[in-house]
């Protein structure tokens, strides 16, 4: 019995043995067949690693880097009409620092500093930079090097890991201030800008803060590339591995003839003043001048202290540009809108006639006529030509400052014009719910004395320009100035773009055949303004602004000059016109600020423009003038005989 209890615990022991070592060898095939497979997939990753991609390892095992950098656009050009350059770009060095390749922002940028000025402003613009831009972005440590400061960075380059020396564009405007309220201006990027588009952190980038540069700056600004490079440990290029490059900006060609600018502005002069020519049949600006100006390349570069405050000192403030953001009591040039206001309202007709004594009682108050022994007896063309001040009181009175308002706003008053600069003003065309809303009410004087362009009444010289233009063709044209981009002209070059006026055709040969007898009758308030270039003939209106409010004891004394006023107090001098009359191409509005007598001071500066403007004649010249033939500068011929659009007086 116990031999053969023995012989079972043999027999089961030898049972578990087995069972042992099936188990271990199941477990060791399992280690085998796991570490099998990591040492295959090392193997595959050592043969990527060492043949396949060998050679990019071997250069970075040299402590190489390949670096990915971003390429910031040329800025496109601006042309005038015929080509000739107003802005376009000049390279500059400049010192940029690669955020990737420095490890010590700190280190580095004090280096640099001990070799290269860094002001207050560099210093706040460098950390934001760092604070804010990804580490791919360049960071501009100095701009406009000088060649020492080039040569003593390479000199040191070892020290400075992470900077670079690059070359960059700056904006250059080859006419100076003479351009500078059109063309604008660009300036680095602020912060805002840069949040909004991150491209704009690029070093060299520039944004238009100001005219056609704004306006136009996604059209200019172009698009960015990249370059691919592997530089050593210190940052130094070794050679360039890939290159996309950037897409320059769009050209622009402008409708300003450069040459006819610069003859506006040499007949301005030195005063406070602004002119516009347009083309009556498309609205294209020819000309378009405001003085003083200022030079636009100081802010690339950034404007002084000093200078900032002697542009904020100057009464004159060069900084505005007057042709669009200057807002003007229209004066006299307004009287033909009101009578086109009144015609369509049918409140007269051409021949219904309003007496003048010199003055205008109204409510207990007396309001005067420019001339104080009055013009008797007038209808709407004489009242015109005269520029008589109580024919129009009384049809602004019957008329009233709602109809004026929506016949104003047909003929580009009081309207903000969709022309491509900054700032445009819309000016005022005030109506009774307009000053209601302001908590005043509306009195029948203030109509009055709107009927001859004064109280709450503002305009833009523009608006003049573009109201002449609208009269003389019945155009409904608006200004403009860019002509083409990249050499496509654009559609509204094309007369035939412009709908008609809505204000009938007769009415406007009402206000047009007054406008012709205030500059061609010889007893028109404007005849120093009278022409006659090969036949060509000119129809004009003044307009004197008072700022300035005189009394009735001053009128009254007979020894009130205006002309002895302190300058800032003296009225504006206005004119407007357009020529030829018989077939409208140009109009013109000058305003000479504070420059008291409209028909000795604007209206011969206006003729002078008119004579240089259909002596070039821009509009219909398709290249630019080689020489110019000196012609005298009015010719007088014989009487010219009536126009097509004159009656009988």
């Amino acid at each position: 019995m116990k031999k053969k209890k023995s012989f079972n615990a043999s027999k089961q022991l030898q049972q578990e043995a087995q069972s042992s070592r099936r188990v271990f060898t199941r477990r060791a095939l399992l280690l085998i067949a796991t570490q099998t497979g990591i040492l295959s997939l090392l193997a595959s990753r050592l043969y990527k690693l060492q043949i396949t991609d060998g050679d990019k390892y071997i250069k970075m095992a040299k402590s190489n880097l390949i670096s990915k950098r971003l390429l910031a656009p040329p800025r496109g050009s601006i042309h005038d009409r015929y080509g000739d350059v107003v802005a376009n770009n000049k390279i500059n060095w400049r010192a940029l620092l690669i955020p990737e390749e420095a490890s010590d922002f700190s280190d580095v940028i004090e280096r640099f500093s001990q070799l290269i000025t860094l002001d207050e402003h560099d210093y706040a613009r460098i950390q934001w930079a760092i604070d804010h831009q990804r580490r791919f972005i360049p960071i501009m440590l100095k701009d406009f090097l000088s060649w020492d400061e080039m040569a003593l960075i390479e000199v040191n380059s070892p020290t400075l890991p992470g900077v670079i020396i690059d070359t960059g564009t700056k904006r250059v405007y080859q006419t100076g201030p003479l351009l500078a309220h059109l063309v604008g201006y660009v300036a680095p990027p602020n912060e805002k800008d840069v949040a909004a588009n991150p491209i704009l952190a690029l070093p060299g980038i520039r944004v238009g803060r100001a005219g056609i540069e704004k306006t136009q700056d996604d059209v200019l600004r172009g698009t960015a590339g990249d370059v691919e490079v592997e530089v050593d440990s210190v940052g130094r290029i070794i050679t360039t591995l890939g290159r996309k490059e950037s897409i320059q900006g769009q050209d622009i060609q402008l409708t300003l003839d450069l040459q006819l600018q610069q003859e506006v502005n040499d007949l301005i002069g030195e005063e406070a003043a602004s002119a516009v020519v347009l083309n009556c049949q498309n609205g294209e600006v020819m000309a378009m001048v405001s003085t003083p100006s200022f030079d636009p390349s100081l802010f690339d570069s950034g404007v002084s202290h000093s200078q900032w405050k002697a542009w904020m000192s100057d009464e004159r403030n060069p900084l505005m540009s007057r042709t669009v953001a200057g807002l003007y009591p229209p004066g006299s040039t307004f009287k033909p809108a009101v009578a086109l206001s009144a015609l369509e309202a049918k409140i007269i007709t051409e021949n219904d006639r309003v007496n003048c004594p010199g003055y205008y009682d109204y409510g207990g108050t007396r309001f005067h006529c420019w001339n104080k022994y009055g013009h008797g007896s007038l209808n709407l063309h004489e009242a015109i030509k005269f520029s008589c001040d109580v024919y129009f009181y009384e049809v602004a009175r019957r008329t009233g400052m709602d109809a004026i308002h929506r016949t104003c706003q047909k003929l580009g008053l009081g309207v903000s014009l969709p022309i491509e600069l900054t700032h445009v003003k819309a000016g005022l065309i005030p109506t009774p719910s307009w000053r209601e809303k302001r908590g005043h009410h509306w009195n029948v004087g203030d109509t009055i004395v709107s009927g001859i362009g004064q109280g709450f009444v503002q305009v833009s010289p523009l608006q003049l320009a573009t109201y002449t233009a609208r009269m003389a063709t019945g155009k409904n044209i608006n200004p403009h100035l860019v002509r083409a981009r990249d050499n496509v002209i654009t559609p509204e070059a094309n007369p035939d773009f412009w709908p008609q006026l809505d204000i009938k055709p007769e009415f406007l040969k009402m206000a047009r055949f007054g406008m012709y007898a205030v500059v061609n009758d010889a007893t028109g308030s404007g005849k120093k303004a009278k022409i006659n270039y090969n036949g060509m003939l000119l129809a004009g209106k003044t307009g004197t602004a008072q700022v300035k409010r005189v009394s009735r004891a001053m009128r009254e004394s007979g020894r009130f000059n205006s002309a002895n006023l302190p300058w800032k107090y003296r009225p504006h001098a206005l004119f407007i016109c357009f020529a030829p009359y018989d077939n409208p191409q140009y109009a013109i509005s000058v305003i000479v600020e504070h420059g008291n007598a409209a028909a000795s001071v604007a209206a011969p500066l206006a003729r002078d423009i008119m004579l240089k403007t259909l002596r070039r004649d821009p509009a219909n010249k398709q290249q630019r003038d080689v020489t110019e033939q000196k012609k005298p500068e009015d010719q007088e011929q014989q009487q010219p005989q009536p126009p097509k659009d004159s009656q009988d007086e």
